[in-house]
């Protein structure tokens, strides 16, 4: 029974008898799952009123405050709820949930932990308790929870966030039996718009849907691209921005570029029916599995073509996106047969970057609590990135480099505390780690002129911090591996023509690290290469980008029946 027939019937119930409890809690949960706050947040208040107090209904309140964004009272309802029902494993993990965004971190993981200990059996508690145990670097028992999921995703048991299951160590066929579970889930829950095919003349209209239109990295990544894209004739851009208006400069450029949709806080259905009714031919899913996407809009088919690109590294699993847009090195012929969708590949690395971006000056290395003396490695990437192995190497590094740091981006909670007891189990003086706190972001770029090279991480690789390394001109080390995730700074250093750069496993990662850490001479020489490179590869060109991009797609739309513009 899909979720469509499932309100019908609870509306029916309740018509029939308004004081069933367990009616309005139920449609409670459908509303809010079909995105409609307001109409959730009735259902549950409607329920506290039939049973004040009572543990479940105010659960319901807590899941409306989540999603509207209002994360501490979120925290407070959830709280009570699960202090009222102890023994309910689902209370638990949405309390987790939201301390996780009222950032009280240590308590989300005690949430987790606690919601695994009521269900120790079901994998998606597990899975949730895992990545945030990442999060927090806390690696305690992380083998054995990573064994439990992948082992019920082996047997067809569960299902689990494919963003999270990113960052184990599993193969592209495990991470598309994740997200093909996590699509059939979805797709259960919606009901799909009347087919439209794609129209034969005009302007191709290419819609956007992301919750990062602002300053985040999708926008950072596509602010220029889709700058140079809105001026070509053969296309009608249009943005389907998830997230509210942040006030950044981001934001101004990309409503100045394109049409910009505020499709914030909308059901589901409205936000689909917002893209039908623009008429738009390709549709981009920007978000995919990451966390703050609609995936439910998607599975609607707003658009009679869909894609999947950019900001989920991965296969989505799901029928309702024809195609996937890589490139040969992040996604080689190899990892197709592991891809739901068809494989789309761009003459250049897929990942645009923003080329307007000026460095502002280094700050004082004293500033930033960097030794005055001394190689400087560093690593930005998020903390559920900074596992056991890549850890593990990047210590061997400062081992075999006297005098070396290693510069880090500060995580939630104990995290960093957590990495310093990691480095000094490993005989390293804890001082040895220099954690940097999140800062705006021209600040943050500015820092990497002080950074001597990067180390990357696997097998969840350095994305749009590897970009941003390089644009600041600092060399980026990686050892590509097997899946897209794990092949991102890779593509990138593939197309500057830094091969050097991408090594074949962790040993020779060290060496390398080590060999330059030891000799300045040759890591001045590499970051030499890399200013030379970064103006003739073509990497940061987005007006080429832009025109690879716009024939890729209208080629695709030709094989749809696309004409080409109207003719004078």
């Amino acid at each position: 029974m899909s979720a469509w027939q499932q309100r019908q019937q609870l509306q029916q119930a309740i018509a029939r008898q308004p004081g069933d409890f367990v009616a309005w809690v139920m449609l409670a949960d459908l509303e809010l799952e079909a995105g409609d706050i307001a109409a959730g947040e009735q259902a549950a208040r409607r329920a506290l009123q039939l049973r004040p107090n009572h543990p479940e209904a105010l659960a319901r309140l807590g899941r409306v405050a989540w999603m509207a964004g209002a994360h501490a009272d979120a925290a407070t309802l959830l709280g009570q709820a699960s202090a009222l029902a102890p023994e309910h494993p689902g209370i638990a993990l949405w309390l987790g949930h939201a301390l996780e965004d009222a950032n009280d971190a240590e308590g989300a993981s005690a949430a987790y932990r606690r919601a695994h200990a009521l269900m120790p059996d079901e994998p998606y508690i597990a899975a949730q308790r895992l990545a945030w145990q990442r999060r927090l670097c806390d690696w305690q028992d992380v083998d054995a929870l990573a064994a439990q999921v992948r082992g019920a995703l082996a047997s067809g048991q569960g299902v689990v966030e494919p963003f999270a299951f990113l960052s184990e160590d599993a193969s592209a066929a495990e991470q598309l039996a994740c997200a093909r579970a996590r699509a059939a889930a979805v797709a259960a829950a919606v009901r799909p718009l009347p087919p439209v095919k794609l129209r034969e003349r005009g302007p191709l209209r290419v819609g956007f849907l992301s919750n990062g239109f602002g300053a985040h990295p999708t926008g950072l990544l596509t602010v220029a691209l889709l700058e140079h894209m809105g001026q070509d004739p053969a296309l009608q851009l249009h943005l389907f921005a998830l997230n509210a208006d942040d006030g950044s400069r981001i934001r101004q450029r990309l409503q100045t570029a394109t049409r910009l949709h505020d499709v914030a806080g909308l059901r589901h259905a409205d936000t689909a029916a917002r893209i039908r009714a623009q008429g738009i031919d390709l549709l981009f899913d920007l978000r995919g599995w990451g966390g703050g996407g609609t995936p439910e809009v998607l599975a609607m088919r707003p658009a009679p073509l869909q894609l999947n690109w950019l900001a989920y590294p991965g296969t989505s699993g799901a029928p309702w996106l024809e195609a996937v847009i890589g490139d040969s090195f992040a996604l080689p012929p190899s990892l197709e047969a592991h891809y739901s969708e068809r494989v789309l590949r761009l003459p250049r690395a897929f990942q645009p970057s923003d080329n307007t971006r000026v460095l502002e000056p280094a700050p004082d290395r004293a500033a930033c609590g960097l030794p005055a003396q001394g190689t400087v490695f560093c690593c930005f990437n998020n903390s559920y990135k900074l596992n056991p192995r890549s850890m593990g190497r990047a210590f061997a590094v400062l081992q075999a480099v006297p005098g070396s740091v290693l510069w880090l981006l500060s995580g939630p909670g104990q995290a960093d505390a957590r990495l310093r007891a990691a480095a000094q189990a490993a005989g390293l003086d804890p001082a040895r780690l220099v954690f940097m706190a999140k800062l705006p972001h021209p600040q943050y770029l500015a820092r990497y002129q002080l950074a001597d090279l990067f180390l990357d991480t696997n097998p969840y690789n350095a994305h749009t911090t590897a970009s941003d390394a390089l644009w600041a001109g600092c060399p980026v080390l990686t050892c590509p591996g097997a899946t897209f995730a794990a092949r991102v700074a890779g593509s990138l250093n593939h197309q500057l023509g830094l091969e050097h750069m991408n090594v074949a496993d962790d040993a020779a990662f060290v060496a390398t690290a080590s060999a330059l850490g030891n000799d300045p001479v040759a890591l001045a020489a590499v970051r030499a290469e890399l200013a030379q490179a970064r103006e003739r590869s073509g990497l940061f060109d987005m007006a080429a980008f832009a025109r690879d991009l716009s024939a890729l797609l209208q080629q695709l739309a030709r094989e749809q029946g696309w004409q080409g513009l109207d003719t004078p």
